[in-house]
């Protein structure tokens, strides 16, 4: 069965893991730090220009916001991690609201980990992969802002990534990935029906 991304729609923004819609079907979730271009992704991914909110300012997404392609399969937007000007205290909430979503939800079928090509594994990134190493969940790294980079030097940083992330065999693959350029995105896609499926 084929994803058309064209068709989600936007479900509903979550502050608490109980307003979640109920766990079933499947969800491939998108996290990174707040300067990843996690939302923009989604946006290229999708088609949809401004379905996930994009900001200059980091740290936009605050909530857990969902995306229904069907009936069954979902994209969830995670609250970026290494939030700016937040207090200390809504920084922890956050965290231990996206914590708690990657540890208990039964329909999470992988991680979407977005990295910016140019600083890629940062110690969040490389904890993200440990912890789903653990729970034996699936990962899909994009490194985003590749068209900051030249191709060569882009091809260069996979290389390095899957070296330092060898021991992790749940890092399923590392994709050169630009939304402003669409790089990457068909690549993008085909690997999230595949973990949706």
């Amino acid at each position: 069965m084929s994803i058309d991304f064209k068709q989600i729609q936007f479900l509903k923004s979550a502050a608490e893991l109980s307003h979640l819609p109920f766990d079933s079907g499947a969800e491939v979730a998108f996290a990174g730090r707040s300067n990843a271009g996690k939302s923009s992704a989604i946006n290229a991914i999708t088609g949809h220009r401004h379905l996930a909110k994009t900001s200059k300012t980091p740290g936009c997404t605050q909530l857990i916001n969902l995306f229904s392609l069907n009936e069954n399969q979902r994209l969830v937007d995670l609250p970026g991690y290494g939030y700016a000007k937040v207090p200390k205290a809504i920084k922890m909430r956050w965290q231990d609201t996206l914590t708690q979503y990657l540890q208990t939800r039964q329909c999470l079928r992988g991680l979407i980990l977005l990295s910016d090509i140019r600083h890629p594994l940062n110690p969040f990134d490389q904890s993200l992969i440990e912890w789903s190493f653990e729970v034996n969940l699936p990962v899909v790294m994009l490194l985003t802002k590749a068209d900051k980079l030249g191709f060569g030097a882009a091809k260069k940083t996979v290389m390095e990534v899957k070296k330092a992330a060898r021991e992790y065999p749940n890092l399923e693959e590392v994709v050169i990935f630009s939304a402003h350029a669409g790089t990457g995105l068909v690549e993008a896609r085909s690997l999230i029906a595949k973990l949706l499926k």
